[in-house]
């Protein structure tokens, strides 16, 4: 199979194709279930209440679709680079410059903050045990970043099989957690929702936040040059994906909801750790109280720090490559194949993010970094579609002149809801990314595109095998995210 085109990028030497769909999901999912899951996400269950299940469906709703745009660009044009490769070819290079260099803001944000996460619940976790730390929740966050950035230098191959154990600790404790929390649950009184929440504005600006622990769903398309059959895996993934991502944070969601008495449910709203203080406001402690601190900060945390380090960084990587940043970006490490100067330098950004201590903050300039790159990266679509017809698409995504320009207007609309501070420092770090694109490109020519063939398609025996992982999942994802609707259902209903 071979794209039938001579404008895409090519698989030059370097990242090895060895991630299969286990890790394409459980990096994508990693990167998305952590800090917003455990920090403005939860928040929202104070704002809304049982109807932060509204929030949240409306969340996986408008996310569906660009999952599959997304799945279309991923199998056709499956390297490294993911929105920036796809907006660059579709829409032009200062556009591919944009989406690149919001997308590194983003995961750089995203990591920044999971850091200070793992701090608060680490924190209680050892509180419950009776130990005191004396570092700071900064000093601890950097710590963290630090072991990460050391990880993510070791190679591709480490980063899929810890994400793995990483998501699948997580996945276990979660499981006991709730159910040894089951004697605690209860939730017998209504719950009083705030009118300034019950406005279009005030809902809005709840699913922004929800959308938070959805934003990074395309995770896997960044590291594209690093997975095995990636024209059939990286749908795969991208299909599965926002479900899986809403069961989880549903699930979690309820839990929070049957555990913390309603009349206390509003002091989640401006919690830094709102399951910590769930399980304090219920009054449970001990086990619960470890096994729920032990698996957020080993399990969630760990999976959205070792993804978010990671991605950015091949984004860094194949920008420099492509000469639109320093081509001191585009070295790798002779033996791990690791690009060493774009994460050492995006670790020193992070830790900068560290020092402003401000999770709502991380949280808007990431949204905003977020939602931008998303709207180029759906308007790429579109113009892969009209520049590159005869592009080899294994997938192609349906109804691309509605579904499109419904998910740009709804995005944009979202951004209107975003921290003004955190607005403009975006704003000022896409023009410093369009100077610094300017600069690069007068000394660094553009490279000429070759013609890119797709990587060979499995045999028989491999391609039956990867059915049956798919079918598997599929149904998986399905049941869980069917019975965590039904719970969610059931408590708004009650």
């Amino acid at each position: 199979m071979r794209n039938e085109h001579k404008d895409g990028p090519s698989p030059q030497a370097g990242l090895r194709r060895c991630l299969g769909l286990r890790e394409t999901i459980t990096i994508t999912v990693g990167t998305v279930i952590g800090v917003g899951l455990f920090t403005v996400g939860a928040n929202v269950v104070g704002m809304l209440g049982p109807a932060v299940i509204l929030a949240t469906l409306a969340a996986l709703a408008v996310s569906v679709y660009p999952s599959l745009l997304y799945a279309e660009m991923g199998a056709s044009l499956p390297f490294a680079g993911g929105t920036y490769q796809y907006a660059s070819l579709g829409l032009g290079r200062p556009m591919g410059m944009l989406a690149g260099w919001n997308f590194i803001i983003s995961m750089v944000s995203v990591a920044s903050g999971e850091a200070l996460a793992f701090s608060f619940y680490l924190r209680t976790l050892l509180g419950a045990l009776g130990i005191a730390l004396p570092l700071s929740d900064r000093a601890l966050a950097c710590l963290a970043l630090a072991a990460f950035l050391v990880l993510a230098l070791c190679g591709v191959e480490l980063t899929g099989r810890l994400q793995n154990g990483f998501l699948f600790f997580f996945w276990g404790v979660a499981a006991v957690w709730i159910l040894s929390s089951l004697p605690s649950m209860h939730f017998t009184a209504s719950f009083a929702v705030e009118a300034r929440y019950l406005t279009p504005g005030g809902f809005l600006g709840c699913v922004a936040l929800i959308w938070w622990c959805f934003a990074g769903f395309e995770t896997c398309c960044a590291m594209g040059e690093e997975i095995r059959h990636p024209q059939i895996n990286l749908p795969r993934a991208l299909f599965l994906a926002p479900f899986l991502v809403f069961a989880v944070n549903g699930l979690f969601q309820w839990a929070l909801l049957c555990l913390v008495p309603s009349g206390d449910l509003h002091a989640l709203a401006e919690a830094a750790a709102p399951y910590a203080e769930g399980m304090r406001l219920a009054g449970v402690a001990g086990l619960p109280l470890v096994l729920l601190c032990a698996g957020i900060a080993f399990g969630g945390d760990f999976s959205t720090l070792n993804a978010s380090v990671s991605a950015p960084a091949r984004y860094l990587y194949t920008m420099a490559r492509d000469g639109a940043l320093p081509a001191f970006f585009g070295k790798l490490h002779p033996r791990r194949q690791t690009p060493v100067p774009a994460i050492l330098v995006l670790g020193v950004l992070m830790i900068a993010l560290v020092y402003t201590d401000s999770i709502p903050y991380i949280a808007s300039l990431s949204l905003f970094a977020t939602l931008l790159y998303y709207v180029i990266g759906i308007l790429s679509a579109c113009g892969l579609r009209r520049r590159m017809p005869r592009l080899a698409r294994p997938y192609r995504a349906p109804g691309i002149r509605v579904g499109a320009p419904m998910s740009v207007a709804i995005y944009l609309l979202l951004m209107t809801q975003l921290d003004r501070g955190a607005v403009l420092a975006g704003i000022a770090w896409c023009a410093l990314g369009l100077l610094l694109w300017a600069a690069c490109r007068k000394r660094y020519p553009a490279p000429a595109r070759e013609e890119a063939p797709l990587p060979e398609p499995p045999g028989a025996d491999e391609k039956a095998k990867m059915d049956r992982e798919y079918r598997f999942w599929t149904a998986a994802v399905a049941c869980l995210a069917a019975v965590v609707l039904a719970l969610n259902l059931w408590v708004l209903l009650r």
